[in-house]
């Protein structure tokens, strides 16, 4: 069995709610469609195979992304699709959990030209993430660091920030992956030890030479431009880092590439 229901109210009793126990894609609908849906089903797959939460019928997933993209007559939304461990009672223990629930939702999609156009601001996160090999590279439901840097952008004023894990390496952004120039290649941070593995990231090693690496700050030295991603707003050129400016018209070129 797949799930134990599509459901639109979660109970108190549901895992997501009580302990993050879950996990969830966040997917662009692009003129009707589920973008990059392979991959986003890829990851599903692999998430709930680490988390041994137990899908079997991914099937009848496909089916109902595809059933809520054509009741809610969708063109160009946001959808998330979020699967929790089921309900139990009180306790950590997985033991004796209902089948999975499934809960899709959709919003409106935001609008992200004045970033593609004009480039964002970044800056060093104070905040450093948590390093569990066990998790990294995993879309969980444990979002509570990315809350707490977004609330750190907001109070710096920059449009998003730059995250290491606390070995001091570079990870991600807040909600995005990283890539970075330099010396004529592209590079983008190896997530064995904390981050998420991003779709849009997927497709991009899929269609350009980029080398995964693991670079603590003093690497970023000769940077000279860097490119934030993920599956809504696509590749967005990164305008300065910690106030120095950066190659935008670089970054804007490999962007426009894939847009």
């Amino acid at each position: 069995m797949l799930f134990s229901n599509v459901i639109n109210t979660v109970s108190i009793n549901d895992r997501c709610f009580l302990y993050g126990d879950g996990f969830f894609s966040t997917v662009r609908v692009r003129h009707g469609l589920a973008e990059l849906w392979p991959l986003h089903l890829a990851r599903l797959q692999e998430t709930a195979r680490q988390l041994a939460i137990n899908v079997t019928d991914w099937q009848a997933l496909s089916r109902a992304v595809t059933a809520a993209i054509e009741t809610k007559g969708l063109s160009d939304a946001v959808l998330k699709i979020q699967i929790s461990r089921g309900e139990s009672n009180r306790g950590y223990s997985p033991l004796g959990v209902t089948a999975a629930n499934l809960v899709i939702s959709c919003s409106a999609l935001p609008d992200y030209s004045h970033w593609q156009q004009h480039g964002v601001k970044v800056a060093l996160a104070e905040l450093r993430l948590a390093v569990q090999p066990v998790l990294a590279g995993l879309k969980h439901c444990n979002r509570l660091e990315q809350v707490l840097l977004k609330r750190e952008a907001s109070e710096r004023h920059v449009d998003d920030l730059l995250v290491c894990d606390q070995q001091g390496f570079i990870t991600e952004a807040i909600a995005a992956n990283v890539f970075m120039h330099r010396d004529g290649r592209w590079y983008t941070p190896e997530l064995s030890r904390a981050g998420v593995a991003g779709v849009m990231r997927s497709h991009l090693l899929r269609q350009r030479d980029i080398e995964q690496v693991n670079w603590q700050l003093p690497e970023l030295a000769n940077v000279d431009a860097m490119v934030l991603s993920n599956a809504l707003m696509g590749p967005v050129p990164v305008q300065s880092y910690n106030n120095q400016p950066l190659n935008l018209a670089l970054a804007k070129t490999w962007c426009n590439a894939f847009l």
